[in-house]
């Protein structure tokens, strides 16, 4: 694996400020914030009224506290547009998230906000060690999804050349890497894993190929999955985060020189940690959920923003910004089992420990005679196929998760290819026990 090592002269001041430095620019810019959202959002004027607040009374950055939150039921309950805080005709773009349960979330950014996009983007693929001129293969969806657009824009802004090519089509996915040999590419983990099979199916060494760098977000994922990609292709695996309701991919990001943990972008994305249960802020260290307000956002600025993903705050290390741990799970992707928390990357991380099984899975919950039922279907390895094979494994990894996460499950080894793929976010869990 090719070593990358950090270029400090080529950092923003900010990326290396001091935190009285970091901390003074919040505030000013967080007051402008709270100010515009009041003075032009009927919604967020709404809500802090009922709250008994005024972007006046914050004094110190501790003060945001008093301010109410924001969940994406608001802003389902304001579709389209009743959230903006811009006349319409000021947005440059509109996306909006699939709506599989429910209306979609709208977003809109003026073109002041897709510059600010396209910088934090490309700040992220510069500390995942992407530099100007680089190939970047951009395999996340395009379209009303904001990681194509967003990572697309943030490489051109850092200098790069950008293969667009979105999701699907596998193989030629591997084709175009091959011929076009890009140095990074862009894509959700599980959609890299459907990729590294396609080589295989192929008789194509992943090692052998150009990708020097996976910039991977969109969905949880683990450091057993890490390895197992940086492994398999001889490449660096490094985490991006963002949400379409905060910005959009780019919110924070993983430094590759020291892959430990996300790095905010704190001049323009404020972070707190909330009990998931009261509310309450927690103190740096602390695992609870990730909130986050907008600093600099014009179109869609957003307050307070429960994220539902679970994580803690950190010092910062390759930059002066705080860190957050890598993501594992989201309070509402949570499952209770017989009254044990469990989250898809738990049974994740099992996975990858047992030889003879492919990370591909799908977690089928079930009700029977009013007992809940967990179900793992996964797939054998091609060199594990045979019976006595898949017995073992699912035999194996049953012991696992229940000595790890602490519930009985149902193991289903199936053949290669069987499970279900994606080619974007990954459907992990299929819940049928409201069905029953």
């Amino acid at each position: 694996m090719v070593s990358l090592e950090p270029c400090p002269g080529d950092l923003e001041a900010i990326e290396i400020a001091s935190r009285d430095e970091i901390s003074g620019l919040q505030l000013e810019r967080m007051t402008w914030s709270l100010a515009h959202a009041y003075e032009n959002s009927p919604f967020y004027r709404q809500r802090f009224d009922e709250a008994g607040v005024h972007p006046s009374d914050l004094k110190t950055l501790s003060d945001l506290a008093k301010f109410p939150f924001t969940t994406k039921t608001d802003l389902r309950d304001t579709y389209p547009f009743g959230m903006f805080a811009v006349p319409r005709e000021k947005l440059a773009r509109i996306h909006a998230s699939s709506g599989t349960t429910g209306k979609p979330t709208v977003v809109g950014y003026t073109q002041k906000d897709i510059d600010t996009w396209a910088t934090v983007v490309a700040r992220s693929i510069r500390a995942s060690g992407g530099r100007a001129g680089d190939l970047v293969h951009v395999a996340y969806g395009y379209g009303l999804f904001t990681g194509g657009l967003g990572a697309h824009y943030g490489a051109e802004k850092l200098g790069c050349t950008v293969v667009p090519i979105s999701g699907g089509m596998t193989e030629r996915q591997v084709t175009l890497i091959q011929d076009f040999k890009p140095r990074i590419i862009m894509v959700t983990p599980s959609y890299m894993l459907s990729i590294l099979d396609e080589f295989r199916r192929q008789g194509v060494d992943p090692r052998e190929s150009s990708l020097a760098v996976g910039i991977f977000g969109a969905e949880p994922w683990t450091n057993a999955m890490r390895e197992e990609i940086e492994q398999a292709f001889d490449m660096h695996a490094v985490d991006i985060y963002g949400l379409s309701e905060v910005m959009g991919p780019g919110v924070a990001n993983e430094c590759v020189e020291t892959k430990d943990g996300l790095h905010i972008w704190e001049d323009h994305f404020y972070p707190e940690i909330i009990d998931p249960e009261t509310g309450a802020v927690l103190p740096d260290g602390e695992r609870g959920e990730l909130v986050f307000t907008t600093l600099t956002k014009e179109g869609l600025p957003i307050i307070r923003y429960r994220t539902r993903d679970l994580t803690r705050l950190l010092p910062g290390s390759a930059r002066t910004m705080r860190r957050m741990e890598k993501v594992t799970g989201r309070s509402d992707d949570m499952i209770i089992l017989r009254g044990v928390n469990v989250f898809p990357t738990q049974i994740e991380e099992q996975i990858l420990k047992c030889r003879g099984l492919a990370p591909h899975f799908q977690i089928e919950l079930t009700r029977a005679d009013r007992m809940d039922k967990m179900i793992v279907h996964v797939e054998c390895t091609d060199d594990a196929a045979d019976d006595g094979a898949r017995a073992g494994s699912a035999e194996e990894l049953a012991h696992h998760i229940k000595s790890i996460v602490g519930v009985s499950t149902t193991i289903e080894v199936h053949t290669p290819g069987a499970v279900a793929r994606s080619e974007g976010k990954a459907k992990r869990v299929v819940d049928k026990r409201l069905k029953q």
